[in-house]
């Protein structure tokens, strides 16, 4: 069974750092396209970071570019989501996902995964 399980989300202040952990079972991440997610009430689903399929690159959305760093553990099966200078904008639901194969021109559209972890909140607030 395939599933992704979430953790690190919490409130931090601004100027904060908070590292979120994606444990993976029932497939091996290596194998698949990964990403990061995050949604606000009444927004769509963004992309914040993602590791293509095809070559294993990393790519960062604008706004978390310099600030944010994603990574993999293989050995541990696990991907993670550095951030730090958190700023109140931040503040979001975030997801993991994972899928088989997305296409590079595609890698930003949530619709494309197909696994999802359950979701963690950051809330950066003073």
């Amino acid at each position: 069974q395939v599933q992704l399980v979430e953790s690190g989300g919490g409130l931090v202040q601004p100027g904060g750092s908070l590292r979120l952990s994606c444990a993976a079972s029932g497939f091996t991440l290596g194998n698949y396209a990964l990403g990061w997610f995050r949604q606000v009430p009444g927004k769509e689903r963004e992309g914040v970071s993602l590791i293509s399929s095809s070559d294993g690159s990393t790519y960062y959305g604008d706004s978390v570019k310099g600030r944010f760093t994603m990574s993999r553990d293989d050995a541990k099966n696990t991907m993670y989501l550095q951030m730090n200078g958190l700023k109140p904008e931040d503040t979001a639901v975030y997801y993991c996902a994972a899928d088989t194969f997305v296409p590079i021109w595609t890698m930003w559209d949530a619709s494309e995964y197909d696994y999802w972890g359950q979701g963690t909140q950051v809330t950066v607030s003073s």
